[in-house]
């Protein structure tokens, strides 16, 4: 199964504050797919960092295309509210639609995905 890698997996891979073992696997056995509001967090500050060999890389990622389904979004967002997760904004909401509507597996650092995963049929890496 195809992994949809979050920003903040990415972040931590290119300051190498943590592990990157995980990742490396990922990127080895070609799993690793990304979507255009992960790119569109993480291109602008490689941009600054002037990577452009790291920036052309990126965008050499699978990258299936976003279709929002505005409906699902809201019941996501009813779902998260009814159990405590307050925090939960529309970018993270449309990467996890984006992983359960692509049967993508996510994988994440930010914990509010752990709690939502408990309410939608979110698969967590």
């Amino acid at each position: 199964m195809s992994v949809l890698v979050d920003t903040s997996v990415w972040i931590d891979y290119f300051r190498g504050s943590r592990s990157t073992a995980r990742l490396d696997f990922l990127i080895d056995e070609n799993l690793v797919v990304v979507n255009d509001l992960i790119l569109a967090e993480i291109i602008p500050a490689l941009h600054l960092q002037r990577r452009p060999k790291l920036i052309a890389l990126m965008r050499e990622i699978h990258c299936p295309p976003i279709t929002i389904d505005w409906e699902d979004l809201i019941q996501m967002q009813v779902a998260c509210l009814r159990h405590g997760i307050n925090k939960m904004g529309l970018p993270d909401l449309m990467i996890a639609q984006h992983a359960v509507q692509n049967h993508l597996e996510l994988y994440s650092r930010d914990k509010h995905f752990t709690l939502l995963a408990q309410h939608v049929p979110l698969s967590l890496y």
